[in-house]
């Protein structure tokens, strides 16, 4: 721990609590919403972390912070995307959008202080700017269209509602390789530390979000 950052540290673990906490609660709000009651009665409509944490996931928010490389995750929102409204590949599109949307949302109000010029303690400032960061980053990162991510569930959405044979015919492609996604994630990830491909796909439409929000 000698030369770590602690007031840095904790605020990017708070930061990605709240994101992750917000993000999960309204996946599960959307599905209850949808028709899809499994989530609510299990508790995760709640803004309460502690059920949204993955076990091994909290480990590697942990091990991220300290690192700056890695990649942490909550606890899967269960949906049974055959109760949902809509049917179940517009439905599901639904859902996994719901999540970003509150990241951004998020970010959006705890950047209200900085537009207004609010008078507060500098670390409250600089917590928010984190917090607020943090949730514009985990929007844009789990909009890539790539499974286990809420992108990939978008994607998937909208080739569903398009009444469409190339529609169907990419939706079948990309079903069957859902199964390889979080590998093809998890070598993307560390492959960017040598080729920057992931960082330069992401960082562009974070940048504009972070100005558009943010002011900065």
């Amino acid at each position: 721990m000698f030369g770590l950052d602690l007031p840095r540290f904790i605020a990017i673990i708070v930061a990605v609590l709240v994101a992750i906490d917000v993000h999960e609660c309204c996946h599960a709000w959307m599905a209850a919403e949808l028709g899809d009651p499994t989530a609510k009665n299990l508790g995760r409509v709640s803004l309460n972390p502690i059920v949204h944490l993955d076990p091994l996931g909290t480990l590697m928010i942990f091990f991220t912070a300290l690192t700056g490389f890695g990649i942490g995750w909550g606890k899967p929102v269960p949906v049974d995307p055959y109760r949902l409204r809509y049917g179940p590949r517009t439905g599901m599109g639904i859902v996994s959008l719901a999540g970003p949307l509150a990241n951004l949302t998020t970010a959006a109000l705890l950047a209200v202080p900085f537009r207004m010029g609010a008078v507060l303690p500098n670390f409250i400032l600089q917590l928010l700017l984190v917090v607020s960061m943090v949730n514009i980053g985990l929007a844009i990162f789990n909009l890539l269209p790539l499974p286990p991510l809420d992108g990939y569930g978008v994607l998937m959405g909208i080739l569903g509602s398009i009444r469409a044979p190339w529609a169907y015919r990419w939706s079948y492609t990309f079903s069957r390789y859902e199964r390889y996604g979080p590998m093809i994630l998890l070598l993307v990830i560390i492959a960017d530390r040598y080729i920057p491909l992931f960082s330069s796909i992401i960082y562009p439409p974070y940048l504009l979000l972070r100005r558009l929000i943010l002011g900065v």
